[in-house]
């Protein structure tokens, strides 16, 4: 046991040494990365599928692809549709193969395999293709080769033994040759193939998928197997449109991504407040969820808006509104929105729902905003892609989509309708626990009206406001004000006005009061100065009065004692002690009169 443990350990170590797989990029959007880095050099590649699944189409853009991106020329050998057949049919795709083929970077060769012409003999070989193959493969030095389709080739052939000895050929034939090799195949009943050999001789099987569910087209993709590298083993849903074939690489993506703190303008001034005073943060993603009516989209529009202003590019995914509507609806609440469109810094893709399958929409959003490289991406409303599947893989959508943008750094609104008898704080594709910030738009009834109310469920991250905000629609914009709260709750419109009405009734009242009062204080006060003024006067009159008075008594006091003092001078008489106290009395009496 411990012998085997070693001889396994030695293997793990040499194939981690030994150098990977050489491979040649396929150019085609996705599928290069799922591959981990294209088809494998040199060798073949089987690509099965049903009619119509595009095999087709993807052998022919890893030529084209090999051809203007890796200077790989490339031959096409097919057995069912000619030259010019292949050339008008991917022209709609902007592939010019007339031009290819002059520049010697392409050739395309049609070979006529008619099954009444086939003789099925022991000498059957395939020297003649071979030889066909090979000389178109000298005229260009090819190193990238198609043959499409196999079926057509060994039609004819029922001898199990002739076809597995050819097909075993065939791939070792182009092994040799050193091309590196695409071969298209029907899908078989059971095995992948037809034949159900192909898949066993080559070293890279691809299987493509075309279904139906509930009327409902998607296409995906699947590597079956892939020798000597590793690859994705998961469904990948995969485009074909005007810009050719494009595979959406993930299934979903790990929670690695950046996070940024630089802050971002909802575009409504009082919601900024409400969140911290700055808005969002950029690269996360924002859920608006309420019930029909409520301005989700003016929300929406608003933060586009907001976006385009400092000049970074948005792009708004809608599946309920056309773009002219939107324009013309956002018109009403001052919004130009076309000026963007016109700046290129605004584009509007508008589709139903239920035009394409959920891993369609998901690869649809992947493309779009490759070639667009927006800032701010709207999705309005999320609700709507349950009507292409089901709740969970909507969710399961949605999800790889939120975290799709998060690894872009791209900052996600997404608009969600909410049903009036359900839980209001809760999403139909259950995404709220995986948001960043979540706005809840609800009507108020009251006195009735209705009114719209705004507030803010969570905002991770931040210092957010807990306060319920009436939110109206004018021709300027989203205003925000503050309710009131009456005997009743809250307080919005005609309600609120009332309210408004009579506290300024009651204030102007308050204050006429406050005025009243003043003046009866004024006029008390002035009288009581005025009646202060005239006691003080009148004291003054009294205090003189005595002081008059005093002085008479005194001067009539010294003339007396003046009289005697004559008198006594007259009759020779000595001074008496009373007439001298009465003097002394009176120079005292002078004297203080004198300083006074």
């Amino acid at each position: 046991m411990q012998a085997t443990a070693g001889k396994s350990s030695a293997i793990q170590k040499k194939n981690i040494e030994s150098p990977s797989l050489p491979k040649a990029p396929t150019g085609i959007q996705g599928l290069d990365e799922i591959t981990n880095g294209g088809f494998p050099r040199g060798r073949p590649t089987l690509v099965c599928g049903s009619a119509g699944a595009g095999k087709t189409l993807l052998a022919m853009e890893f030529l084209v692809r090999g051809a203007t991106q890796f200077n790989e020329p490339g031959v096409f050998m097919a057995f069912e549709e000619t030259a010019a057949e292949l050339t008008q049919n991917v022209r709609s795709i902007g592939f010019d193969l007339d031009e290819l083929a002059e520049e010697k970077k392409l050739a395309i060769d049609f070979v006529r395999v008619e099954r009444s012409e086939i003789d099925e003999t022991g000498d059957y070989d395939l020297e003649g293709l071979f030889i066909r193959l090979g000389s178109a493969i000298d005229s260009i030095k090819a190193k990238r080769v198609v043959l499409d389709t196999i079926e057509n080739l060994f039609s004819g052939l029922q001898n199990e033994g002739i076809l597995r000895a050819e097909l075993r050929r065939l791939f070792r034939w182009l092994k040799d040759r050193g091309v590196t090799a695409v071969i298209t195949a029907e899908r078989g009943e059971g095995p992948l193939t037809r034949h159900g050999l192909e898949e066993y001789v080559s070293d890279c099987v691809l299987l493509l998928d075309h279904r139906m569910v509930d009327q409902i087209s998607t296409r995906r993709l699947r590597i079956v197997k892939y020798r000597g590298t590793a690859h994705g083993t998961n469904e990948y849903p995969f485009l074909i449109d005007e810009g050719g074939f494009s595979v959406l690489p993930i299934t979903s993506l790990g929670l690695q991504h950046h996070v940024n703190d630089e802050r971002i303008s909802s575009g409504v001034p009082r919601l900024d407040t409400m969140l911290g005073g700055e808005g969002f943060y950029r690269g996360s993603t924002v859920l608006i969820s309420g019930t029909a009516g409520t301005g989700k989209t003016s929300l929406a529009a608003h933060f586009v808006d907001a976006a385009c202003r400092r000049g970074e590019r948005s792009l708004y995914f809608s599946f309920e509104e056309s773009p002219g509507q939107l324009i013309r609806n956002m018109q009403s609440i001052g919004l130009d929105l076309a000026e963007w469109v016109k700046k290129n810094l605004l584009r509007f893709h508008s589709s139903r729902a239920t035009l394409y399958g959920l891993e369609m929409h998901l690869a649809i959003v992947h493309k779009i905003i490759h070639e667009f490289q927006p800032q701010v991406v709207v999705i309005d409303p999320v609700g709507s892609l349950v009507q292409a599947g089901n709740r969970r893989d909507a969710h399961i959508m949605l999800i790889r989509l939120i975290d799709f943008l998060k690894q872009k750094g791209i900052t996600g609104f997404l608009t969600n309708l909410t049903s009036g008898g359900e839980a209001i704080e809760k999403t139909d594709v259950e995404i709220s626990s995986i948001v960043d910030t979540w706005l809840f738009v609800r009507d108020i009834e009251l006195g009735g009206e209705r009114n719209r109310a705004l507030y803010v469920l969570k905002s991770r991250g931040m210092a957010h406001s807990n306060q319920l905000r009436e939110f109206r629609l004018t021709d300027h914009g989203v205003d925000l004000l503050d309710v009131y709260l009456g005997p009743d709750g809250v307080l919005t419109g005609s309600s609120r006005l009332s309210q408004e009405t009579r506290e300024k009734a009651a204030a102007f009242e308050r204050r006429q009061e406050a005025e009243r009062r003043q003046r009866d204080l004024t006029r008390k006060r002035e009288a009581l100065e005025a009646r202060i003024t005239a006691l003080r006067k009148e004291f003054e009159i009294e205090q003189e009065e005595s002081a008059t008075v005093g002085a008479e008594e005194i001067a009539s006091e010294k003339f007396m004692a003046e009289s005697r003092e004559a008198m006594a001078r007259s009759r020779g008489a000595d001074q008496s002690e009373g007439i001298a106290s009465t003097k002394k009395q009176h120079r005292s009496q002078d004297g203080k009169n004198t300083k006074r």
